[in-house]
């Protein structure tokens, strides 16, 4: 099989590894390098530091609609182009490139999660399943008909980070499984009746309201693993794990109460406690270690 792959971030980087094990990667598209951190350095997408290990010729367009990049693909005269958390729509010329088909790795049990979110939006749902789609693409947002599909359980303390690896593999898996016996599976389309959308994730995606319940906040806060916050004092602390207690503790929502070791706040119908956060400017740390370093005096988050 000649394959070309279009994909960015780490969770695609399983299915491209499957891939130069048992087929023949053309070539690799990915999103251009972006700079991070306070440098602003310009940070290579993990899918291009895998495909330049493996010595595989990478393409960073900016724009997918433009003749340059449809001849380049166009003479690769590939069988198939996958496309797993590649980050932009393909225009229909570059669909109809491959001899057989584009396939997707989609993070979710379609139809439900269509989108650029599926994983974390899961999760902030409180889903108690999720699992992988392949299917084959067209010109729609997720709408292709289904190949095959895997079910992952997602447990009660699971994070998106912790989902995304599992799933990442599992997506490798099935996509080999979908290319070695393509013309065997029968596409089924997708009830669109039954669809969801897993919209874009923005910074306000992570505030936390203290007066929803406590189960709605856990769940944001491992859906966003890293990115859920609140303020204390005017300034934003990350709450990264929370557990919920089976004991209601009859705070207000948002009230803050310390209890020796252990950091406690209400919600709108119980208490949770904090098990990890970040403080600005600061480490993710447990509660416990935080507290031996910091006074915390009990008043509200929101403040």
């Amino acid at each position: 099989m000649r394959i070309i792959f279009m994909g960015t971030p780490e969770f695609a980087v399983p299915s491209l590894k499957a891939l130069t094990e048992s087929a023949e990667v053309l070539c690799v598209v990915t999103q251009p390098d972006k700079p991070k951190g306070r440098g602003h350095k310009l940070q290579p997408p993990p899918v291009k530091i895998f495909a330049e290990e493996k010595k595989i010729p990478v393409l960073q367009p900016k724009n997918l609609r433009t003749e340059e990049i449809f001849n380049q693909l166009a003479e690769f005269n590939a069988d198939f182009i996958v496309v797993v958390a590649y980050g932009k729509i393909l225009p229909q010329k570059i669909l109809d490139l491959p001899k057989i088909a584009c396939v997707n790795v989609h993070g979710s049990l379609l139809p439900k999660y269509r989108g650029a979110a599926p994983i974390e939006w899961a999760i902030i749902n409180g889903e108690k399943f999720t699992g992988i789609t392949t299917m084959k693409m067209d010109a729609g947002l997720d709408t292709g008909d289904m190949l095959l599909t895997s079910t992952v359980e997602i447990s009660e303390e699971m994070t998106s980070p912790e989902l995304k690896e599992i799933l990442s593999v599992e997506g490798a898996k099935l996509l080999i499984e979908t290319l070695k016996n393509f013309s065997a599976i029968k596409p089924v389309k997708q009830d669109d009746s039954l669809s969801n959308y897993a919209p874009m994730l923005t910074k306000e995606t992570g505030r936390i309201d203290w007066k929803k319940s406590a189960r709605e906040i856990h769940n944001l806060a491992r859906g966003l693993y890293g990115n859920a916050f609140t303020t204390l004092a005017g300034k934003n602390f990350k709450i990264l794990r929370t557990k919920i207690l089976s004991t209601n503790l009859n705070l207000a929502a948002g009230e803050i109460k310390i209890d020796g070791k252990k950091f406690f706040a209400g919600t709108g119908d119980g208490t949770l406690e904090v098990i990890e956060l970040q403080a600005p400017n600061s480490k993710k740390m447990d509660a416990a270690s935080y507290l031996a370093g910091h006074k915390v005096e009990e008043k509200f988050f929101g403040d």
